[in-house]
């Protein structure tokens, strides 16, 4: 079966997350069938409110050690607002944005040669309120969760305790911006159990909504030539501004 992109055109914005995610689906006005059944990953620009793979946003709370000085080791630091961090010896440090692999060598940098000859720093996650993913729907418990390290759909929907009893399986729908593009891809949970096609990756700020009928409709047209979901459907949302 040819797998499907459909480009859909709304006649008004839909917000970022959330409900207003599920509104504003308006008539389509050019539909464009290509060969891909694939919702792309955000960029590097898109992810640095996102913080993945793991970028370093305001708020979240660093562990950092210096290998073999105990007065560096084991601090625990926070990003403020705007994403900076105070480190001994190494002052203020623009972290957000970067991964901690880039902090440490950021933090290598500014100690050696005139504080320490050869330093070996680690910067560990703690905690982040910017990486996270919103579920949503007829899952148990539907909220905002953390996104570390790499995701998939089945089991962002198991850290929200499951699938309510009657859930829509085939009504999944993944909301997403790439490159500022408003995106929505709809996909069937049976099917991704049954090895009929991949466990899409999801990514930090990713809206996953499960058994919605509004969200669902933005795919009606498609289901329509296509009743049986054998491959995720995804529209790109274009909106008039």
């Amino acid at each position: 079966m040819r797998n499907l992109v459909i480009l859909l055109a709304l006649s008004s914005a839909l917000s970022a997350c959330g409900s207003s995610q599920l509104g504003g689906a308006g008539s389509v006005s050019d539909v464009k069938i290509v060969d891909s059944d694939v919702l792309p990953e955000p960029t590097r620009l898109d992810l640095f409110e996102q913080n993945r793979p793991y970028l370093i946003g305001p708020f979240d709370k660093l562990i950092i050690d210096v290998f073999g000085i105990e007065e560096l080791s084991k601090q625990e630091v926070q990003t403020d607002a705007g994403g900076r961090i105070s480190f001994p010896l190494a002052g203020i440090i623009e972290a957000a944005g970067k991964t901690p692999g880039e902090l440490e060598e950021e933090i290598e940098g500014r100690l050696r040669g005139q504080y320490v000859r050869d330093p070996q720093v680690t910067v560990n996650l703690k905690e982040t309120v910017s990486q996270v993913i919103t579920i949503d729907g007829q899952v148990r418990e539907p909220g905002l969760y953390p996104v570390i390290g790499k995701m998939t759909l089945m089991r962002a929907v198991a850290v929200a305790k499951g699938t309510a009893e009657f859930a829509k399986l085939d009504d999944v729908v993944i909301f997403r911006t790439v490159n500022g593009q408003k995106m929505a891809a709809l996909y069937n949970l049976k099917s991704i159990r049954r090895g009929i096609y991949n466990d899409p990756e999801v990514f930090a700020n990713d809206v996953v909504v499960v058994g919605d009928s509004q969200a669902r409709r933005l795919f009606k047209d498609a289901l329509q030539v296509a009743p049986t979901l054998l491959t995720p459907l995804v529209y790109i949302l274009s909106t008039n501004n």
